[in-house]
Protein backbone atom coordinates (compact mmCIF):
# COMPACT_ATOMS: atom_id res chain seq x y z
CA UNK A 1 0.00 0.00 0.00
CA UNK A 2 0.85 3.61 -0.79
CA UNK A 3 0.75 6.59 1.13
CA UNK A 4 1.33 9.93 0.55
CA UNK A 5 1.05 12.41 3.22
CA UNK A 6 1.38 16.38 2.30
CA UNK A 7 0.94 19.35 4.60
CA UNK A 8 2.47 22.35 3.25
CA UNK A 9 2.26 25.04 5.91
CA UNK A 10 2.73 28.74 5.43
CA UNK A 11 2.66 31.01 8.15
CA UNK A 12 2.28 34.97 7.27
CA UNK A 13 1.82 36.93 10.58
CA UNK A 14 2.50 41.44 10.03
CA UNK A 15 1.10 43.82 11.95
CA UNK A 16 0.69 47.19 10.36
CA UNK A 17 -1.10 49.70 12.42
CA UNK A 18 -3.96 47.49 13.44
CA UNK A 19 -3.84 44.66 11.00
CA UNK A 20 -3.21 41.05 12.16
CA UNK A 21 -3.36 38.49 9.54
CA UNK A 22 -2.38 34.84 9.63
CA UNK A 23 -3.13 32.11 7.08
CA UNK A 24 -2.85 28.13 7.34
CA UNK A 25 -3.49 25.48 4.61
CA UNK A 26 -3.37 21.81 5.01
CA UNK A 27 -3.87 18.76 3.28
CA UNK A 28 -3.58 15.43 4.38
CA UNK A 29 -3.44 11.61 3.65
CA UNK A 30 -2.06 8.67 5.35
CA UNK A 31 -0.97 4.84 4.96
CA UNK A 32 1.40 2.21 5.98
CA UNK A 33 3.77 -0.48 5.24
CA UNK A 34 5.31 1.40 2.44
CA UNK A 35 5.07 5.42 3.09
CA UNK A 36 6.44 7.71 1.14
CA UNK A 37 5.40 11.07 3.17
CA UNK A 38 6.52 14.59 2.10
CA UNK A 39 6.93 16.70 4.80
CA UNK A 40 5.93 20.63 4.18
CA UNK A 41 8.66 23.74 3.64
CA UNK A 42 8.11 26.13 6.57
CA UNK A 43 7.94 29.67 5.37
CA UNK A 44 7.66 32.02 7.77
CA UNK A 45 7.44 35.96 7.60
CA UNK A 46 7.06 38.26 10.93
CA UNK A 47 7.09 41.95 10.44
CA UNK A 48 5.89 44.86 13.49
CA UNK A 49 6.56 47.76 11.50
CA UNK A 50 5.00 51.77 10.99
CA UNK A 51 3.20 51.49 14.67
CA UNK A 52 2.52 54.56 16.51
CA UNK A 53 4.12 56.19 19.24
CA UNK A 54 3.25 54.44 22.53
CA UNK A 55 1.87 51.26 20.95
CA UNK A 56 1.93 47.69 22.00
CA UNK A 57 2.31 45.36 19.45
CA UNK A 58 3.07 41.50 19.76
CA UNK A 59 3.29 39.18 17.70
CA UNK A 60 3.22 35.40 18.84
CA UNK A 61 3.26 32.40 16.19
CA UNK A 62 3.70 29.09 17.21
CA UNK A 63 4.10 26.22 14.24
CA UNK A 64 4.21 22.46 14.89
CA UNK A 65 4.66 19.76 11.65
CA UNK A 66 5.05 16.10 12.80
CA UNK A 67 5.21 13.42 10.58
CA UNK A 68 4.71 9.74 12.55
CA UNK A 69 5.10 6.41 10.83
CA UNK A 70 4.09 3.41 12.84
CA UNK A 71 5.16 0.23 10.82
CA UNK A 72 4.63 -3.17 12.71
CA UNK A 73 4.57 -6.69 11.58
CA UNK A 74 3.78 -10.00 13.18
CA UNK A 75 4.50 -13.21 11.80
CA UNK A 76 3.96 -16.62 13.30
CA UNK A 77 4.85 -19.60 10.98
CA UNK A 78 4.73 -23.07 11.02
CA UNK A 79 5.05 -25.26 8.16
CA UNK A 80 5.08 -29.15 8.75
CA UNK A 81 5.93 -31.32 5.57
CA UNK A 82 5.79 -35.20 6.05
CA UNK A 83 6.39 -36.68 2.60
CA UNK A 84 7.41 -40.01 1.64
CA UNK A 85 8.16 -41.72 -1.60
CA UNK A 86 8.47 -45.47 -1.61
CA UNK A 87 9.27 -48.06 -4.19
CA UNK A 88 10.72 -50.76 -2.53
CA UNK A 89 9.20 -53.22 0.46
CA UNK A 90 8.61 -55.99 -2.44
CA UNK A 91 8.42 -59.58 -1.40
CA UNK A 92 9.14 -62.56 -4.03
CA UNK A 93 8.62 -66.16 -2.11
CA UNK A 94 8.24 -69.79 -2.62
CA UNK A 95 8.08 -69.55 -6.14
CA UNK A 96 9.38 -72.75 -8.13
CA UNK A 97 10.53 -72.77 -11.71
CA UNK A 98 12.26 -69.90 -13.51
CA UNK A 99 13.60 -66.98 -12.96
CA UNK A 100 12.72 -64.85 -9.78
CA UNK A 101 13.35 -60.40 -10.06
CA UNK A 102 12.22 -57.75 -8.47
CA UNK A 103 13.25 -54.13 -10.17
CA UNK A 104 11.83 -51.42 -8.31
CA UNK A 105 11.54 -47.49 -9.92
CA UNK A 106 13.66 -44.58 -8.62
CA UNK A 107 11.90 -42.73 -5.26
CA UNK A 108 12.34 -39.05 -5.43
CA UNK A 109 11.01 -36.36 -2.85
CA UNK A 110 11.46 -32.69 -3.11
CA UNK A 111 10.85 -30.22 -0.72
CA UNK A 112 10.93 -26.66 -0.87
CA UNK A 113 10.04 -24.18 1.46
CA UNK A 114 10.30 -20.64 1.07
CA UNK A 115 9.38 -17.61 4.41
CA UNK A 116 9.47 -13.98 2.95
CA UNK A 117 7.94 -12.03 5.41
CA UNK A 118 8.06 -8.59 7.37
CA UNK A 119 9.01 -5.36 5.20
CA UNK A 120 8.95 -2.01 6.29
CA UNK A 121 9.82 0.47 3.79
CA UNK A 122 9.20 4.43 4.85
CA UNK A 123 10.61 7.29 2.86
CA UNK A 124 9.72 11.13 4.80
CA UNK A 125 11.48 13.95 3.28
CA UNK A 126 13.10 16.46 5.14
CA UNK A 127 11.54 19.11 7.02
CA UNK A 128 12.32 21.48 3.88
CA UNK A 129 12.57 24.52 6.30
CA UNK A 130 12.08 27.38 4.06
CA UNK A 131 13.16 31.18 4.93
CA UNK A 132 12.45 32.21 8.13
CA UNK A 133 12.22 36.16 8.37
CA UNK A 134 11.26 38.23 11.47
CA UNK A 135 11.41 41.93 11.55
CA UNK A 136 10.46 44.97 13.97
CA UNK A 137 10.94 48.32 12.24
CA UNK A 138 10.38 51.65 12.16
CA UNK A 139 7.99 51.79 15.02
CA UNK A 140 7.71 54.87 17.12
CA UNK A 141 9.24 56.53 20.32
CA UNK A 142 8.16 54.80 23.61
CA UNK A 143 7.11 51.58 21.71
CA UNK A 144 6.65 47.93 22.94
CA UNK A 145 7.60 45.71 20.28
CA UNK A 146 7.24 41.98 20.89
CA UNK A 147 7.82 39.11 18.35
CA UNK A 148 8.11 35.64 19.89
CA UNK A 149 8.06 32.33 17.16
CA UNK A 150 8.11 28.86 17.83
CA UNK A 151 8.58 26.78 14.61
CA UNK A 152 8.71 22.92 15.14
CA UNK A 153 9.57 20.17 12.86
CA UNK A 154 9.63 16.74 13.45
CA UNK A 155 9.64 13.53 12.06
CA UNK A 156 9.50 10.19 13.88
CA UNK A 157 9.89 7.05 12.12
CA UNK A 158 9.52 3.42 13.77
CA UNK A 159 9.87 0.42 12.32
CA UNK A 160 9.04 -3.45 14.49
CA UNK A 161 9.01 -6.92 13.09
CA UNK A 162 8.59 -10.58 14.47
CA UNK A 163 8.87 -13.42 13.60
CA UNK A 164 8.16 -16.60 14.74
CA UNK A 165 8.96 -19.26 11.92
CA UNK A 166 8.80 -23.15 12.52
CA UNK A 167 9.87 -25.58 9.72
CA UNK A 168 8.99 -29.58 10.60
CA UNK A 169 10.47 -31.29 7.41
CA UNK A 170 10.18 -35.41 7.65
CA UNK A 171 11.12 -36.36 4.25
CA UNK A 172 12.18 -40.26 3.34
CA UNK A 173 12.82 -41.63 -0.20
CA UNK A 174 12.99 -45.66 -0.07
CA UNK A 175 13.43 -47.97 -2.76
CA UNK A 176 14.95 -50.84 -0.64
CA UNK A 177 13.92 -53.17 1.60
CA UNK A 178 12.76 -56.16 -1.14
CA UNK A 179 13.10 -59.83 -0.21
CA UNK A 180 13.43 -62.73 -2.38
CA UNK A 181 13.17 -66.02 -0.31
CA UNK A 182 12.23 -69.80 -0.48
CA UNK A 183 12.61 -69.53 -4.54
CA UNK A 184 13.52 -72.93 -6.58
CA UNK A 185 14.74 -72.77 -9.87
CA UNK A 186 16.53 -70.14 -11.79
CA UNK A 187 17.78 -66.83 -11.14
CA UNK A 188 16.88 -64.75 -8.28
CA UNK A 189 17.70 -60.88 -8.75
CA UNK A 190 16.90 -58.07 -6.98
CA UNK A 191 17.57 -54.52 -8.15
CA UNK A 192 16.60 -51.02 -6.80
CA UNK A 193 16.28 -47.62 -8.68
CA UNK A 194 18.04 -44.50 -7.21
CA UNK A 195 16.54 -42.73 -3.70
CA UNK A 196 16.74 -38.98 -3.69
CA UNK A 197 15.69 -36.71 -1.66
CA UNK A 198 16.13 -32.92 -1.73
CA UNK A 199 14.96 -29.94 0.73
CA UNK A 200 15.26 -26.74 0.36
CA UNK A 201 14.16 -24.09 2.99
CA UNK A 202 14.77 -20.70 2.89
CA UNK A 203 13.48 -17.85 5.29
CA UNK A 204 13.97 -14.23 4.88
CA UNK A 205 12.56 -12.28 8.05
CA UNK A 206 12.32 -8.79 9.07
CA UNK A 207 13.71 -6.18 6.52
CA UNK A 208 13.64 -2.21 8.03
CA UNK A 209 14.61 0.22 5.61
CA UNK A 210 13.58 4.20 6.63
CA UNK A 211 14.76 7.19 5.00
CA UNK A 212 14.70 10.64 5.36
CA UNK A 213 15.71 12.73 3.17
CA UNK A 214 16.75 11.33 -0.33
CA UNK A 215 19.01 13.93 -1.67
CA UNK A 216 20.76 17.66 -1.38
CA UNK A 217 18.94 19.07 1.29
CA UNK A 218 18.94 23.08 0.78
CA UNK A 219 20.15 25.57 3.60
CA UNK A 220 17.61 27.57 4.59
CA UNK A 221 18.04 30.77 5.87
CA UNK A 222 16.58 32.91 9.17
CA UNK A 223 17.04 36.40 9.64
CA UNK A 224 15.75 38.26 12.15
CA UNK A 225 15.90 42.55 12.17
CA UNK A 226 15.21 45.33 15.10
CA UNK A 227 16.54 48.17 12.75
CA UNK A 228 15.15 51.87 12.93
CA UNK A 229 12.91 51.91 15.59
CA UNK A 230 12.23 55.24 17.78
CA UNK A 231 14.07 56.43 20.81
CA UNK A 232 12.48 54.66 24.01
CA UNK A 233 11.44 51.90 22.21
CA UNK A 234 11.22 48.32 23.50
CA UNK A 235 11.71 45.36 20.67
CA UNK A 236 12.34 42.25 21.62
CA UNK A 237 12.45 38.91 19.04
CA UNK A 238 12.52 35.54 21.02
CA UNK A 239 12.47 32.85 18.16
CA UNK A 240 12.70 29.00 18.91
CA UNK A 241 13.70 26.96 15.66
CA UNK A 242 13.66 22.84 16.54
CA UNK A 243 14.22 20.18 13.49
CA UNK A 244 14.02 16.51 14.97
CA UNK A 245 13.92 13.49 12.74
CA UNK A 246 14.26 9.68 15.10
CA UNK A 247 14.33 6.39 13.55
CA UNK A 248 13.47 3.83 15.91
CA UNK A 249 14.06 -0.09 14.29
CA UNK A 250 13.85 -3.45 15.80
CA UNK A 251 13.66 -7.08 14.78
CA UNK A 252 13.53 -10.16 17.09
CA UNK A 253 13.94 -13.31 15.14
CA UNK A 254 13.05 -16.89 16.11
CA UNK A 255 13.50 -19.55 13.71
CA UNK A 256 13.29 -23.12 14.59
CA UNK A 257 15.02 -25.78 11.34
CA UNK A 258 13.69 -29.19 11.83
CA UNK A 259 14.62 -31.65 9.40
CA UNK A 260 14.91 -35.30 9.11
CA UNK A 261 15.76 -36.45 5.33
CA UNK A 262 16.67 -40.20 4.66
CA UNK A 263 17.38 -41.95 0.91
CA UNK A 264 17.91 -45.99 1.53
CA UNK A 265 17.97 -48.33 -1.40
CA UNK A 266 19.33 -50.94 0.94
CA UNK A 267 18.31 -54.12 3.99
CA UNK A 268 17.16 -55.66 0.72
CA UNK A 269 17.46 -59.90 1.78
CA UNK A 270 17.79 -63.06 -0.82
CA UNK A 271 17.79 -65.81 1.28
CA UNK A 272 16.55 -69.94 1.53
CA UNK A 273 16.17 -69.41 -2.97
CA UNK A 274 17.88 -72.66 -4.53
CA UNK A 275 19.27 -73.45 -8.13
CA UNK A 276 20.49 -70.27 -9.98
CA UNK A 277 22.23 -67.47 -9.24
CA UNK A 278 21.28 -64.72 -6.38
CA UNK A 279 22.51 -61.01 -6.82
CA UNK A 280 21.68 -57.55 -4.70
CA UNK A 281 21.91 -54.50 -6.91
CA UNK A 282 21.31 -51.14 -5.12
CA UNK A 283 21.18 -47.82 -6.82
CA UNK A 284 22.21 -44.79 -5.30
CA UNK A 285 21.23 -43.27 -2.61
CA UNK A 286 21.40 -39.14 -2.50
CA UNK A 287 20.07 -36.57 0.00
CA UNK A 288 20.84 -32.89 -0.43
CA UNK A 289 19.96 -30.67 2.23
CA UNK A 290 20.03 -26.86 2.33
CA UNK A 291 19.16 -24.61 4.97
CA UNK A 292 19.00 -20.11 4.14
CA UNK A 293 18.13 -18.49 7.51
CA UNK A 294 18.35 -14.33 6.26
CA UNK A 295 17.24 -12.84 8.77
CA UNK A 296 17.20 -8.85 11.07
CA UNK A 297 18.24 -6.02 8.47
CA UNK A 298 18.17 -2.43 9.52
CA UNK A 299 18.72 0.05 7.12
CA UNK A 300 18.57 4.15 8.18
CA UNK A 301 19.56 7.12 6.08
CA UNK A 302 19.03 10.83 7.50
CA UNK A 303 20.00 13.20 5.11
CA UNK A 304 18.29 15.91 6.87
CA UNK A 305 20.43 18.33 8.47
CA UNK A 306 18.57 21.77 7.87
CA UNK A 307 20.95 23.73 9.66
CA UNK A 308 20.01 27.80 9.19
CA UNK A 309 22.39 29.94 7.72
CA UNK A 310 21.36 32.68 10.40
CA UNK A 311 21.07 36.47 9.94
CA UNK A 312 20.75 38.42 13.26
CA UNK A 313 20.89 42.37 12.99
CA UNK A 314 20.35 45.07 15.53
CA UNK A 315 20.78 48.51 13.93
CA UNK A 316 19.56 52.40 14.28
CA UNK A 317 17.45 52.47 16.90
CA UNK A 318 16.66 55.76 18.73
CA UNK A 319 18.61 56.49 22.44
CA UNK A 320 17.26 54.78 25.16
CA UNK A 321 15.75 56.96 28.17
CA UNK A 322 15.65 57.07 31.83
CA UNK A 323 12.28 55.30 32.04
CA UNK A 324 13.67 51.91 30.39
CA UNK A 325 13.54 49.74 33.46
CA UNK A 326 9.88 50.76 33.08
CA UNK A 327 8.82 49.81 29.79
CA UNK A 328 10.10 45.62 31.11
CA UNK A 329 6.52 44.62 32.13
CA UNK A 330 5.80 40.89 31.37
CA UNK A 331 8.71 40.49 29.69
CA UNK A 332 11.00 42.12 32.14
CA UNK A 333 12.51 38.43 32.87
CA UNK A 334 15.00 38.94 29.27
CA UNK A 335 14.91 42.63 30.11
CA UNK A 336 18.33 43.90 30.79
CA UNK A 337 18.91 47.63 32.28
CA UNK A 338 21.20 48.18 29.22
CA UNK A 339 19.79 46.34 26.55
CA UNK A 340 16.12 47.84 24.79
CA UNK A 341 16.90 45.62 21.86
CA UNK A 342 16.76 41.89 22.44
CA UNK A 343 17.51 38.94 20.13
CA UNK A 344 17.11 35.59 21.08
CA UNK A 345 17.72 32.14 19.36
CA UNK A 346 17.44 28.95 19.98
CA UNK A 347 18.17 27.00 16.81
CA UNK A 348 18.16 23.02 17.73
CA UNK A 349 18.94 20.27 15.14
CA UNK A 350 18.91 16.79 16.29
CA UNK A 351 18.98 13.70 14.62
CA UNK A 352 19.11 9.63 15.70
CA UNK A 353 18.70 6.52 14.61
CA UNK A 354 17.92 3.37 17.22
CA UNK A 355 18.63 -0.21 15.77
CA UNK A 356 18.20 -2.97 17.59
CA UNK A 357 18.68 -7.14 16.49
CA UNK A 358 17.62 -10.28 18.13
CA UNK A 359 18.10 -13.26 16.32
CA UNK A 360 17.18 -17.07 17.90
CA UNK A 361 18.19 -19.64 15.22
CA UNK A 362 18.07 -23.68 15.16
CA UNK A 363 18.79 -26.34 12.82
CA UNK A 364 18.82 -29.34 13.42
CA UNK A 365 19.29 -31.38 10.46
CA UNK A 366 19.27 -35.38 10.45
CA UNK A 367 20.18 -37.01 7.15
CA UNK A 368 20.76 -40.21 6.35
CA UNK A 369 21.77 -41.86 2.80
CA UNK A 370 22.04 -45.69 2.96
CA UNK A 371 22.66 -48.34 0.72
CA UNK A 372 23.83 -50.78 2.69
CA UNK A 373 22.33 -53.60 5.08
CA UNK A 374 21.77 -56.24 1.90
CA UNK A 375 21.69 -59.35 3.33
CA UNK A 376 21.96 -63.02 0.69
CA UNK A 377 22.22 -65.87 2.97
CA UNK A 378 21.46 -69.76 2.84
CA UNK A 379 21.15 -70.16 -0.85
CA UNK A 380 21.83 -72.91 -3.01
CA UNK A 381 23.26 -72.49 -6.61
CA UNK A 382 22.93 -74.67 -9.39
CA UNK A 383 24.99 -78.13 -9.18
CA UNK A 384 26.26 -77.92 -12.44
CA UNK A 385 27.29 -74.42 -12.53
CA UNK A 386 29.74 -72.22 -10.36
CA UNK A 387 26.87 -69.65 -9.30
CA UNK A 388 28.30 -67.03 -6.36
CA UNK A 389 25.67 -64.82 -5.15
CA UNK A 390 26.60 -61.29 -5.51
CA UNK A 391 25.62 -58.06 -3.79
CA UNK A 392 26.70 -54.69 -5.59
CA UNK A 393 25.53 -51.58 -3.86
CA UNK A 394 25.41 -47.84 -5.80
CA UNK A 395 26.68 -44.78 -4.14
CA UNK A 396 25.63 -43.35 -0.39
CA UNK A 397 26.16 -39.47 -0.27
CA UNK A 398 25.35 -37.09 1.95
CA UNK A 399 25.11 -33.19 0.98
CA UNK A 400 24.21 -30.81 4.18
CA UNK A 401 24.42 -26.72 3.71
CA UNK A 402 24.01 -24.16 6.37
CA UNK A 403 24.06 -20.79 5.87
CA UNK A 404 22.76 -18.13 8.86
CA UNK A 405 23.14 -14.47 8.27
CA UNK A 406 21.60 -11.52 9.77
CA UNK A 407 21.40 -9.11 12.48
CA UNK A 408 23.02 -6.01 10.23
CA UNK A 409 22.55 -2.46 11.53
CA UNK A 410 23.62 0.18 8.55
CA UNK A 411 23.14 3.32 8.77
CA UNK A 412 23.40 5.79 5.82
CA UNK A 413 24.94 3.46 3.45
CA UNK A 414 22.28 0.18 1.70
CA UNK A 415 23.74 -2.78 3.08
CA UNK A 416 25.23 -5.18 0.75
CA UNK A 417 22.46 -7.85 1.39
CA UNK A 418 20.65 -10.02 -1.16
CA UNK A 419 17.18 -9.34 -0.49
CA UNK A 420 14.05 -10.97 -2.59
CA UNK A 421 12.72 -7.31 -2.56
CA UNK A 422 14.44 -4.67 -4.78
CA UNK A 423 15.44 -1.48 -2.62
CA UNK A 424 17.14 0.33 -5.62
CA UNK A 425 14.00 -0.08 -7.30
CA UNK A 426 11.86 1.08 -4.82
CA UNK A 427 14.02 4.38 -4.30
CA UNK A 428 13.89 5.18 -7.67
CA UNK A 429 10.79 4.49 -7.95
CA UNK A 430 10.80 7.23 -5.24
CA UNK A 431 13.21 9.97 -7.49
CA UNK A 432 15.92 9.11 -5.12
CA UNK A 433 18.90 7.52 -4.95
CA UNK A 434 19.58 3.96 -2.88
Amino acid sequence: MFSFLRNPIKEEVKLYMTNFKRQIFSVATAGVMIANIATPAFATTIEISGNGAGSANYATVNTTNTTTVTQNNTANVTNTVNTNADTGDNKAKYNTGGDVGIQTGDAKVDVNVANDLNKNIASVDCCVAGDTSVKISGNGANSDNTVALTNNNTNLVTQNNTANVSNDIDADAETGENKASSNTGGDVVIMTGNAKVDVDVSTLANVNSARIGGGVTPTPSASFWIVGNGAGSTNYIDATLNNTNLVTQNNYADISNDIDADAETGENKAKFNTGGEVAILTGDAETNVDVDNTVNFNFADLNCGCIFDVLAKIAGNGASEDSHEEQCTWWDWICEEQDQNVITLDLVNFQAADQGNVANLSNDVDDESETGENKASSNTGDVDHESDPAIVTGDAESNNSISNSGNVNSLGEMPNVEFSFNFAALWAFFGMHS
